[in-house]
């Protein structure tokens, strides 16, 4: 089955139903939407010759048009290769030229980063401001091409944080799949509803364009990317166009923690209610206790928690806004440090190095098996026989179940850190760190030692907080073990162009430091420039 076919059958149902807008401003009806989308299939195929399976590429910022380029690529029966905008313009070139696209939708800005390099041969560039692209749209295909549901729909390229990205091939089936679990797992939405694309559309937020398409829902674009204040009124701004209130009906986003928290600082800085806002699902990255227990404070029972991945899509395990609100049940801080359950058209399992269960409380990989993993990695066998075994797909994610089967993950299989022979999982550190009040932000890390094999560092972003009173914090909630033998107090921890903390960057600017001569002293206490503290 053709994903553009929930395009098709709600355009049929539903051609007056407001499809897309830019801010408060609502630009075209489903109609619209079905017969821009029809037209740049016919032109992919009739002007440009492309046949099934040939992939285009979107290299833009979130923008109206990528929807309907988005769905003339699946119209027909292409494959879509969504580019994160943030990526360095050789860092697309790359992508381009590795799954071989054979067209690339642009912005004008994305499309002169690529022009302007002057090594390799780019496939064309099309503007979807332009004249060129305007051109595309004056004719429409009467029906979605038909491919079979196992085809290739999406090549997801991985972040590429420890090196070259890799190209997940995700098909029509995969996102059915993830569509069905986000009824039956996330939440449930209505044509009273609209999704906002605060995150890029070419990741996790346009993974669920599926989900609100399919029940002819309005899909609105911010003029300001990600800005809070602009996205409560637009809460609001449609919870007034559209008669929804602010628990029944409104706007939906997928967001990172990260932006998470900073919606939340605003709405509680403004001090109102964030009327419109209806449902916030997060993932992508770690959401601590602390922070969703503000969140939950601040605005309430708005949230739900995914877990997935690229080879995955947002379909492991889900904590429900239900389980998140349930703040009486006597362990509701291990559910909501949890991603919850698993997904219900998935199975998952927590195992050893060979693949078997370990007991119930024990850590292990977290692997997952079911119809929303990917085909493999995109001419990459190596790397397909490592993550894809016997059916089941093997993360690198650490975690462990609870007697009630909820996961709670530890860190990447990679971010592990054995000292003195014990293991040392960095994200229950930072949770720990996280409870002192002037602790934004931090990421902890292990450090070659000789004596001990690694110890643990604590990169800390916050100001007026001293390395006694985390020691004190650590010795209160963790073993001694665990504690941090380092602390260093920086401005800002390292992030990649998702939002993700860079790890691998943090392990370099202590193997520099200690290149330098500048670890810490006796005390085992150093800062950002590595200056011995008491």
């Amino acid at each position: 089955m053709n994903l553009a076919l929930f395009l098709a059958r709600s355009a049929r149902a539903f051609p007056r139903a407001p499809a897309v807008a830019l801010g408060e401003e609502v630009l075209y009806d489903y109609g619209e939407l079905a017969r821009r989308a029809g037209s740049v299939a016919d032109a992919l195929r009739e002007r440009f010759g492309l046949a099934p399976g040939d992939r285009v590429a979107l290299y833009l910022d979130n923008h109206p048009a990528y929807l309907e380029a988005l769905y003339g690529i699946w119209w027909a029966g292409l494959a879509a290769v969504p580019i994160n905008a943030k990526l360095h313009a050789r860092e697309a070139a790359y992508i381009l030229q590795a799954s071989e696209a054979a067209l690339c939708f642009v912005d004008a800005a994305h499309g002169a980063a690529l022009g302007a390099l002057a090594e390799g041969a780019s496939p064309p560039l099309i503007d979807v401001a332009s004249r060129d692209y305007a051109a595309l749209l004056t004719r429409g295909s009467d029906a979605p091409a038909e491919v079979e549901a196992d085809a290739l729909a999406w090549l997801f390229y991985t972040s590429g944080t420890t090196g070259r990205p890799k190209g997940a091939m995700l098909s029509h089936r995969n996102f059915l799949t993830m569509t069905a679990c986000y009824f039956m797992d996330v939440d449930d939405v209505g044509q009273g509803d609209a999704t906002l694309y605060a995150a890029p559309m070419s990741h996790g937020a346009g993974c669920y364009n599926f989900v609100f398409m399919q029940r002819a829902a309005l899909h609105v674009v911010p003029r300001s990317g990600f800005d809070p204040a602009e996205i409560v009124a637009l809460g609001a701004h449609y919870a007034r166009a559209r008669g929804g209130a602010s628990h029944t009906a409104g706007l939906c986003m997928f967001a990172a923690p990260t932006m998470v928290k900073r919606l939340v600082e605003h709405v509680h800085a403004a001090g109102t209610e964030p009327r419109g806002i209806k449902t916030i699902v997060y993932g992508g990255g770690p959401m601590y206790l602390e922070d969703i227990r503000r969140a939950l404070d601040v605005m309430g029972n708005r949230f739900v928690q995914i877990y997935g991945q690229g080879e995955s899509p947002m379909t492991i395990t889900a904590l429900s806004r239900r389980h998140l609100w349930d703040r009486d049940h006597p362990r509701w801080e291990a559910r909501a440090a949890s991603v919850g359950t698993a997904q219900s058209l998935v199975e998952v399992r927590v195992v050893d190095p060979d693949g078997h269960v370990v007991p119930t409380g024990e850590t292990g990989e977290v692997i997952v098996r079911g119809p929303s993993v990917m085909r493999g990695y995109w001419r990459d066998a190596d790397a397909t026989a490592k993550a894809l075994r016997d059916g089941w797909l093997w993360t690198g994610d650490l975690g462990a179940f609870d007697e009630d089967g909820f996961l709670t993950l530890k860190d990447r299989s990679k971010d592990l850190i054995i000292s003195g022979g014990a293991n040392v999982y960095p994200r229950e550190v930072e949770e720990v760190l996280l409870k002192h009040p002037k602790v934004r932000e931090v990421s902890v890390v292990g450090r070659k030692d000789p004596e001990w094999g690694e110890v643990v560092v604590a990169f800390v972003v916050g100001e007026g907080v001293t390395p006694q009173e985390l020691d004190a914090l650590c010795l209160e909630h963790i073993a001694r073990f665990k504690r941090p033998k380092e602390y260093r107090f920086i401005d800002a921890l390292p992030k990649n162009s998702y939002g993700k903390v860079l790890k691998t960057a943090l392990r370099e600017m202590l193997a520099q430091a200690d290149a330098a001569g500048t670890q810490a002293g006796p005390a085992g206490r150093a800062d950002a420039s590595g200056e011995a503290r008491a």
